[in-house]
């Protein structure tokens, strides 16, 4: 450099800024692993409570539903959290049981009739 104090200034000023830029970096990064960990907490506690309201069979016939409709079997854990947490559950879930949920939450489907002239 030429030892312009403009110029000086000017380097100073792009340290700082590089500098912010990767403290921001830094900070974003952090906030994605907490919200992450939040996240993993949050199932973990949900698998806690299934596995202390669910019997060995409704825990098997929603891991099936899971694996065939991921997004309706979801739905279903969340709703037996719910249950569970607002205390309208009375000992444990069993098979018969889980089966009456399944068929309460399942959206509505829609029939067609087919006829021929």
């Amino acid at each position: 450099m030429s030892g312009n104090p403009d110029d000086e200034r000017l380097e100073e000023l792009r340290e700082q800024k590089m500098e912010e830029l990767r403290e921001r970096q830094g900070g974003e990064g952090d906030a994605a692993e907490a919200q992450q960990q939040a996240q993993e907490r949050a199932e973990a506690q949900q698998e806690a409570v299934l596995k202390q309201y669910l019997t060995d069979g409704a825990r098997q016939r929603l891991n099936a539903v899971e694996m065939s409709k991921p997004q309706f079997g979801e739905k279903v854990k969340q709703q037996v959290a719910a249950l569970a947490q607002s205390g309208r559950i009375q000992g444990q879930i069993d098979e018969d049981q889980m089966r009456d949920l399944l068929k309460e939450l399942q959206p509505e489907q829609k029939s067609f009739d087919i006829r021929r002239r």
